[in-house]
């Protein structure tokens, strides 16, 4: 597998999950985001230290890595090898999670078939496990959002970031354009998947909810991703918006 494909293989599965997001025609077809938010857990082949070799095969390259104790997420800040879009590879860390809720996702992890614990594509490819009964999604969900997202959507596409200047507009014209369109934006930098840095002005597009059928055939409607835009606040800095999305004081060492 080659970037192209990888990067395409990530944008067709989040059209299918996203069709009404990703269906806005407000700017370009063809304009890459500033950064994709990919997410996935530290345990097995989904782990980051796991994934980040095969990345780097595709020409990224390990910039910052960030930790955020308080919401049990690890982040590295990937850079890639042309103008197209960053990565942001978030790792939801089991241990922060109380036992029951950590031993209930490790042992729906534990189910995936060894055919979908291999490739390059594990970022890709949607949920390896079977679905959880709707019982244990609600306490994993209880237990931190991110836990039942995983446990339902598999290691995969978040919600992708687009940069308001490189889009050529202002992020007041555009969230005024997205608000026609039915979607409410989210300003709030504190209390979303990820801490946002007061460098950037930001919104956030949850998708609607989709409906998902549980393991013991009940449908149910759950949020499932969504779409961010961004914008910096002083224009004149060369840095690349994505080098900006996260916090100066979540910075750790990168290894």
């Amino acid at each position: 597998m080659q970037r192209e494909e990888f990067i395409q293989q990530l944008w067709l599965d989040y059209v299918h999950q996203h069709p009404d997001l990703s269906g806005l025609r407000l700017w370009p077809v063809e304009a890459a985001p500033e950064y994709l938010t990919l997410l996935t857990l530290n345990h097995g082949p989904w782990a980051m230290e796991a994934l980040l070799p095969t990345l780097v095969r595709f020409g990224y390259r390990p910039l910052q890595r960030y930790a955020m104790a308080d919401r049990g997420l690890l982040a590295t800040l990937l850079k890639a090898p042309d103008e197209g879009a960053w990565i942001v590879l978030v790792e939801l860390q089991l241990g922060t999670l109380s036992r029951p809720p950590r031993d209930a996702l490790r042992q729906l992890v534990g189910q995936a078939h060894d055919a979908d614990t291999r490739g390059q594509n594990l970022l890709c490819r949607g949920r390896p496990w079977p679905m959880p009964d709707w019982s244990t999604y609600q306490t994993l969900v209880a237990a931190h959002p991110l836990a039942g997202w995983l446990a339902v959507m598999g290691p995969r596409l978040h919600h992708p970031g687009f940069d308001c200047a490189r889009l050529g507009q202002r992020l007041d014209q555009l969230d005024g354009a997205i608000a026609q369109s039915g979607f409410d934006g989210n300003a709030d930098r504190h209390h979303g998947m990820l801490p946002v840095s007061p460098l950037l002005d930001y919104r956030f597009y949850p998708g609607p909810a989709r409906r998902q059928v549980f393991a013991e055939g009940d449908e149910h409607r759950i949020p499932s991703g969504g779409l961010a835009l961004v914008q910096k606040q002083v224009s004149a800095n060369q840095e690349r918006a994505a080098e900006l999305l996260l916090p100066h004081h979540t910075r750790c060492e990168l290894s």
